[in-house]
């Protein structure tokens, strides 16, 4: 148990905390207590309208999401962090989205899986603090457990909601992982964010699949990003259209948010593009086998989706590319694929190539 804290000493504590926050690599610390009733009716509201998909286990968490105290009994704050990503020298991501033989990747995803990068940094935190008070009651956080972060980000002053139902900052705009320690201790609270969207909608606007159906309201079952990640089986073919060549998530509603202008570049070698995926050749990608694919995606957050939906991802996209010869070469060889849902995909593909090759008009 730590020493008990009176107001100032508290005071001082949450002041070290942020500096060693930045210190550590954060590039923002904030603290604020665990009340997310507001949140918490959204998110029921939310689930009531089915608008989280296949992702079941949001549902099967209950409240445990949006009151801490029950996910971690204890909790009396919350310590969010903030971590910018974008990666320096990737290649300029509209000119991927709009080259039909490369494949898309989210930026977030081109180095190395945030989750480890950002839970050591955490752990690191809570060290310094245990060698400052004593041992401490804690848990961190890093989209790994029923955590509604971005709610607790924007109750922490790391910034607001914005209508894409990411976290936006004004000094940093929206290229940043958040992580989440929560403690038993009585720190200060920092005041919450303010919004900051105004009458702009071009979030809404850009959206491939009008996945975001209102402002500040998505369905995740037409978000390109559920669809290329969370997503088991087929993706529904009305949307893959509308998909282009995005083969693992999709950034276009923050491309176009005029406050990442403000962005940073990430000074974290670990989150560096590797393996040439900010902008690979989709052909070569459909050629992989699995154990090229486990080696290229090892340490990274893309191996989670497995070999076999990432075959189906790119089989899509090379379905909404041109008809060249090595793209419909390469389907070939996957329609004899030992998975249904890649024969599947890679038929689809090749059906719509061979359309277009020959003039037929098609949706």
């Amino acid at each position: 148990m730590h020493k008990a804290l009176n107001d100032t000493e508290a005071m001082e504590l949450a002041r070290r905390i942020k500096a060693w926050g930045l210190e550590l690599g954060f590039q923002q610390v904030g603290i604020s207590d665990t009340d997310l009733d507001e949140h918490e009716s959204r998110l029921l509201a939310w689930l009531d309208a089915g608008r989280h998909g296949e992702m079941d286990y949001m549902a099967r968490h209950g409240t445990r999401r949006s009151r801490p105290v029950e996910l971690h009994p204890g909790t009396l704050r919350v310590i969010s962090v903030r971590m910018d990503y974008q990666p320096p020298e990737a290649r300029e991501s509209w000119s991927v989205i709009h080259d039909p033989a490369l494949g898309f990747v989210s930026r977030y995803a081109l180095g190395r899986d945030y989750h480890k990068v950002l839970r050591n940094r955490l752990q690191q935190l809570a060290t310094r603090i245990e060698a400052e008070i004593g041992p401490f009651g804690y848990r961190a956080f890093v989209d790994s457990a029923p955590v509604l972060e971005k709610a607790l980000a924007e109750k922490a002053g790391l910034g607001w909601i914005g209508k894409h139902t990411n976290l936006l900052s004004r000094e940093a705009g929206s290229w940043f992982f958040l992580g989440e320690l929560y403690t038993d201790l009585p720190l200060p609270t920092d005041p919450p964010g303010e919004a900051h969207c105004g009458t702009c909608t071009a979030c809404i606007e850009v959206c491939p699949t009008r996945a975001i159906v209102a402002p500040y309201e998505l369905d995740a079952r037409l978000c390109i990003s559920y669809l290329t990640i969370e997503l088991k089986g087929a993706i529904p073919e009305p949307l893959r259209p509308l998909m282009g060549n995005r083969i693992y998530g999709c950034d276009d509603c923050q491309l176009v948010c005029p406050w990442n202008r403000f962005a940073r570049l990430s000074a974290e070698p670990d989150f560096r593009a590797r393996h040439g995926l900010d902008g690979p050749a989709l052909a070569e990608l459909l050629a992989w086998d699995e154990a090229t694919f486990l080696a290229r995606t090892e340490g990274s957050a893309i191996r989670r989706i497995g070999h076999e939906r990432w075959l189906r991802n790119v089989a899509v996209a090379l379905g909404n590319g041109e008809a060249l010869p090595g793209s419909i070469g390469v389907l070939e060889s996957r329609t004899d694929h030992p998975s249904p849902l890649v024969r599947e995909h890679a038929g689809w593909a090749l059906a719509r190539l061979r359309r277009r090759d020959t003039g037929v008009q098609h949706s």
